[in-house]
């Protein structure tokens, strides 16, 4: 049969039975409601005749009945629970959870675990095609509701599984003992693949359902951790959850995950995303797992996610702490030498690396309101500094989309022996109205400085020694206009700087920088803007910039700070875009490529010239 000759038999089929489930459903709810009368009158006469075993006289009400009652109350919870499980299976699946010997189980669900490939990902064979696609269906239910298990236990584990590593300073897991524990419900490695496991805990001055909102929304996860994520999407929602909250919200996820770089390949995957209340200790876990192997329509992708996510605990003040669990198995083929032995310590794509980027959001959000900026020129009021602050934040995130090695980036490489290479690309811009309309050309190159990040960040971020690099200055000072502080570590924050020139009436260049700093990454993105034209969140903004990250794990002294480190190497990435054409049909020029490449190549030896000493 075709696929959708089985899709269409299916439909028919489930809209007949849909009937007789309904039928089967109401008298299954009438036995159970005349259970429950029975239940109620045995309770009612056990409370009637209660006496006390000491004296044997008669128990007060309140004595007896309180267990009885936390049990009721925890019943009816659980039946609620039950019946939400149902209704999502009864969507999703065809059928309803009938009763509790219909539940998922560890043992169905490990008769799954098979390794895929691109043969088979979804191919059931034709015998057992109904089987297979209602049993695939079956487990995008069971896999989060195993995959938070397992994040659960993970968090709360020490060693064997968990062992500290003193060259990065962090927490990296013991994979035979993994497989010794866990395997059995998500199978085994793939051939081929490299696993990456971290963990990592911080205390951040967000509320658990912050925190929570950030993860389960998908546009919201994407800008905040647009250092890591390059790009996201909602596939399906399977449960939209119980009450007003996210508990039990269950969605299909597409990403993209990044080093803000051209050399390093961008990470693809397909997941489900879990949230869960657990109400014994009113904790959070938002959890994904790889749903690869489930769907027909999903390409076989280098990065298959075991059960990863965190778990979140609300405390007072305001406050959450977050155990963040990154688990996954890539093939990491193509990725530039300088940045393995960064990949390898997690500072990259592990729990570090999320945990700092979280903390910096939440600071970020705290000094947005804290501090007043200087100078009159703009509006000084909260919106005006909510605004300046999201026209920050998205001019990062576009920074960091656009000098990725994501396959939307169809880079060029222009000149380079394996080390500099210089790669290039062009946009034709028709409709976007957050960027400039017309033709746009990128380019960008990373390369190693034998710096500590934390040199390199003040020397680049510095206004005062901006003209020794920044080529568009011709060499002139620039005045600071407006300066809002945007986290606690030193160099966080949102300027606007205008070039100093003898004549008043001439026009000005005045230009957004963003500077921002964690312990595992730093950037100074910036972009002209009209200062005659309102700032507003959809200003056209056309970013060009640096990526800061150290150049492996030993940058921090084992302080586990390698991007405030005062020793060790930097990761330099320079982008520059620049508007070719206000026409979006014109084609770039030649002569637009090499001027290009002068004015990058140009800055990256003013920078090398000014922090590398001669005698290196």
């Amino acid at each position: 049969m075709e696929p959708l000759q089985v899709k269409f038999w299916f439909q028919n089929k489930r809209t007949q039975m849909k009937t007789q489930h309904e039928h089967q459903e109401n008298t299954q709810l009438r036995t159970e409601n005349e259970k429950l009368r029975a239940e109620n009158m045995r309770y009612r006469e056990a409370l009637s005749n209660a006496s006390c075993p000491t004296c044997g006289g008669h128990t007060p009400i309140a004595e007896t009945s309180f267990h009885q009652h936390q049990l009721r109350m925890e019943n009816a919870r659980l039946r609620e629970e039950i019946d939400h499980i149902s209704a999502v299976a009864t969507k999703y699946v065809g059928r309803p959870f009938a009763n509790s010997a219909e539940a998922p189980s560890s043992s169905s669900l490990a008769s799954f675990k098979r390794p895929y490939r691109a043969t088979d990902l979804g191919r059931p064979a034709t015998e057992n095609v109904g089987q297979d696609i209602d049993g695939y269906r079956l487990m995008a239910i069971e896999l989060p509701v195993a995959a938070t298990e397992e994040v659960i236990r993970i968090a709360q584990v020490g060693e064997p599984l968990w062992a500290p590593n003193m060259d990065c300073n962090a927490t990296m897991m013991n994979e035979e003992e993994y497989l010794r524990s866990f395997a059995r419900v998500f199978g085994l490695k793939l051939d081929g693949f490299k696993s990456e496991a971290s963990r990592e805990s911080v205390v951040v001055a967000m509320s658990a359902p912050n925190v929570i909102e950030i993860l389960m929304d998908v546009d919201k996860w994407s800008n905040v951790f647009s250092g890591v994520v390059s790009r996201a999407t909602t596939l399906q929602v399977i449960s939209t959850g119980v009450g007003e909250n996210y508990n039990e919200v269950l969605q299909v996820m597409n990403a993209e995950f990044q080093v803000p770089s051209p050399l390093v390949p961008t990470r693809e995957s397909y997941f489900l995303r879990y949230c869960k209340q657990q109400h014994v200790d009113n904790t959070w876990t938002v959890v994904d797992v790889s749903l690869d192997h489930l769907h027909s329509t999903v390409p076989l992708v280098a990065c298959r996610r075991r059960p990863s996510g965190c778990v979140i605990q609300d405390m007072p003040n305001g406050y959450s702490k977050v155990t963040w669990i990154e688990h996954v198995e890539v093939e990491d083929g193509g990725v530039h030498n300088i940045y393995k032995p960064l990949i390898s310590a997690g500072l990259a794509f592990g729990a570090k690396r999320w945990v700092a980027i979280l903390d910096a959001h939440s600071q970020r959000l705290q000094k947005a309101l804290a501090l007043a900026p200087k100078g009159p020129p703009l509006p000084a009021n909260g919106e005006g500094r909510k605004g300046i602050l999201q026209l920050g934040e998205r001019m990062v995130t576009r920074f960091c989309c656009g000098v990725n090695a994501s396959s939307v980036n169809a880079w060029t490489t222009l000149s380079g022996n394996g080390t500099d290479n210089v790669k290039v690309m062009t946009r034709n811009n028709m409709d976007d109205l957050s960027r400039p309309f017309g033709l746009q050309l990128t380019i960008a190159t990373s390369f190693w400085l034998p710096i500590p990040p934390k040199r390199v960040f003040g020397f680049l971020r510095d206004p005062h020694t901006r003209k020794t690099w920044d080529m568009l200055s011709i060499g002139g000072d620039v005045e600071e206009m407006m300066h809002i502080v945007s986290g606690k570590e030193v160099g966080n924050s949102v300027a606007i700087y205008q070039a100093k020139s003898g004549s008043s009436s001439q026009n000005k260049m005045t230009t957004l920088v963003e500077s921002r700093t964690d312990p595992t990454a730093s950037y100074v993105v910036y972009a002209p803007i009209d200062m005659m034209v309102e700032i507003q969140l959809l200003l056209p903004l056309l970013p060009s910039g640096f990526a800061i990250l150290p150049d492996g794990p030993t940058g921090g002294q084992g302080r586990g700070m390698p991007a405030h480190a005062d020793s060790g190497g930097s990761l330099l990435t320079v982008a520059l875009q620049v508007l070719v054409d206000p026409n979006p049909n014109a084609k770039v020029s030649l002569g637009s490529i090499t001027v290009a490449n002068n004015l990058i190549s140009c800055t990256i030896d003013k920078i090398k010239n000014a922090l590398i000493p001669k005698s290196s």
